[in-house]
């Protein structure tokens, strides 16, 4: 099998991993990376340097990822798409609604594979988890949080927790549960001077009823990276920093305590960690795109699965400086 000639565009943190990773499949060769830092020419390491995206292009790729901050992914996109190079973008896929769409109409235009790098689809725990929602494990869903914390990323220059760290649970939130966002309402706080927001606390919909909350900061010193979804048989909880997945059950056995048996809820039941595969995010979600490159079968996230989470990270912002609901889309 011939090798897959790939270009990497942004040598940030993201990129860097990219770079790893992308020197270890064995189907690609990673012919050259870019940076407009020349600071980053040391984190190249054996890998060609460029300056910019023209001499990229006639290195004649296959494919190319695109990890550079969320404000230039229209303009670069717009370039890798008309020159018919295959990309994946770091998530989210643009800084607003607007970019996205036209990202999306481009692609579509130039009839070029794009997809976006929503790592969390790729996680072994979530992809677990929805593989057994799926199998109806716990019948009928009723209710989805999440909670995503830490420290401040030093990486993050361009955009608030909105887009950078609630896109993630936009998406996996949706993508699980098979349901897209109907309805919106978000609060923000900013505690630490930066321009834009630094915590959001949501409370959203899904259009199947499902009921949704997110919890999403960068203000504490402990990083968690928890989805819950309850449901009438249990409630399943993936842990996606350890990629663990715990399943807890209904009881099943009548309670006869007076004062309990007249309690209209369920019990607590038996409660079971599952053991799973492991394998990394990044390396699942590149294979992907890869393989997706060759015309195989895939998981790759699309364009427009990119375009719908920006349109309910607008809705967010707009209900945070509204103060109301706001119906996604609207």
């Amino acid at each position: 099998m011939t090798a897959l000639r790939a270009g990497l565009i942004g040598l940030g943190m993201m990129g860097r991993n990219h770079m790893r990773v992308l020197g270890a499949l064995p189907d690609v060769d990673l012919v050259a990376v870019v940076d407009a830092d020349e600071r980053a020419h040391r984190a190249a390491g054996g890998v060609e340097f460029l300056a910019d995206v023209d001499a990229l292009l006639e290195r004649k790729l296959d494919l190319c990822v695109l990890a550079t901050p969320t404000a230039t992914h229209e303009a670069l996109g717009t370039r890798l798409a008309e020159a018919g190079v295959p990309t994946l973008i770091e998530k989210p896929l643009a800084h607003d609604e607007r970019s996205a769409a036209a990202l999306v109409e481009t692609f579509e235009r130039n009839d070029v594979l794009g997809c976006v790098g929503h790592i969390e689809r790729f996680n072994p725990a979530l992809q677990d988890l929805r593989q057994r929602l799926a199998d109806e494990a716990l019948g009928e869903i009723y209710q989805v949080f999440t909670r995503r914390q830490g420290p401040f990323p030093a990486r993050v220059s361009d955009v608030g927790v909105i887009f950078d760290l609630a896109t993630h649970d936009i998406d996996l939130t949706s993508w699980v549960v098979g349901a897209s966002y109907g309805s919106v309402s978000a609060r923000v706080a900013h505690k630490s001077g930066r321009t834009n927001e630094d915590l959001v606390s949501v409370v959203a919909e899904l259009v199947d009823g499902t009921v949704v909350t997110h919890l999403v900061n960068w203000l504490s010193p402990m990083k968690e990276r928890v989805v819950v979804v309850a449901g009438e048989r249990g409630c399943l909880v993936a842990d996606t920093l350890t990629a663990d997945i715990t399943l807890y059950q209904n009881g099943s056995q009548p309670t006869e305590w007076g004062a309990l048996a007249a309690f209209r809820g369920v019990a607590e039941g038996n409660m079971t960690r599952f053991a799973i595969a492991k394998p990394e995010p990044l390396h699942t979600e590149l294979a992907a795109f890869a393989a997706a490159v060759r015309g195989e079968d895939s998981r790759i996230v699309t364009l427009r699965d990119g375009l719908a989470t920006v349109s309910v990270a607008e809705a967010l912002r707009l209900s945070a400086q509204s103060g109301s609901t706001v119906k996604v889309g609207e």
